[in-house]
């Protein structure tokens, strides 16, 4: 005897699987962040749905994505139904997120303002827990040459050597450099140390030609720009 398979329509789906049908009916932009989010995890656990699941773990986080990916591991899965692997799963989502705006800001190929020395570094800087400290080389043009790692600390700071600074920008033939770090307390305010090592190294690259286009200081809210503060001359 021949079979027929009816396609169940929104009403008799699952729970769990009505996000998928939403998607494929209406498209992504239509989904809540919950809805998307339990698309990624599958199933919810005896007593939620996946999409009251996530609706719960947003919640915990303020319904903010942006404190959501900066959650470890363990911590999600200590969400009733959230395993390792789920959580594992939800973090990689959101790391691609930021790796494709990351892409986008590649684009930027000269630094005009502080804002687009932003723009160019806030993926990379987006929701660290500890500081880390980059540099961006120019052209004389100050179109951009590349970006560099140059430390990484805790959360109460990280040490940048002028001398490896100066030497990476030598290396790579570059005439101008904007310095960045962030500050992960969310406070843009430049410290003592921050101011000083600007200044030093605003004297030291007007010795060896090089100059210091601006200093950022990179926060989950803004940013602080010495350039715009008028401290880099």
């Amino acid at each position: 005897m021949e079979k027929y398979t009816q396609k169940l329509g929104i009403k008799l789906w699952a729970e769990e699987d009505r996000p998928r049908e939403r998607l494929l009916q209406h498209g992504k932009r239509h989904l809540t962040d919950a809805e998307l989010i339990a698309i990624l995890i599958g199933s919810g656990n005896r007593t939620e749905t996946a999409v009251d699941l996530s609706k719960r773990i947003l919640a915990f986080y303020e319904n903010s994505l942006a404190k959501l990916g900066r959650a470890s591991i363990q911590e999600l899965a200590r969400f009733k139904g959230i395993g390792e692997a789920k959580a594992i799963t939800i973090i990689s989502a959101l790391e691609l997120g930021l790796r494709r705006k990351e892409t986008v800001d590649d684009e930027i190929i000269k630094v005009n303002s502080s804002i687009d020395a932003y723009r160019y570094l806030e993926s990379t800087l987006a929701d660290l827990n500890h500081e880390e400290f980059w540099v961006i080389l120019l052209n004389r043009s100050n179109h951009i040459l590349g970006k560099y790692l140059i430390s990484k600390g805790g959360q109460a700071g990280t040490v940048a050597d002028p001398k490896v600074i100066f030497k990476i920008a030598l290396e790579n033939n570059a005439a101008n450099i904007v310095l960045a770090h962030n500050h992960p307390s969310g406070n843009r305010k430049p410290s003592d140390s921050d101011r000083k090592l600007t200044r030093d190294m605003v004297a030291s690259g007007h010795l060896l030609g090089l100059l210091v286009v601006d200093h950022i200081i990179f926060t989950n809210n803004g940013y602080y720009s010495f350039k715009d503060d008028n401290l880099i001359g």
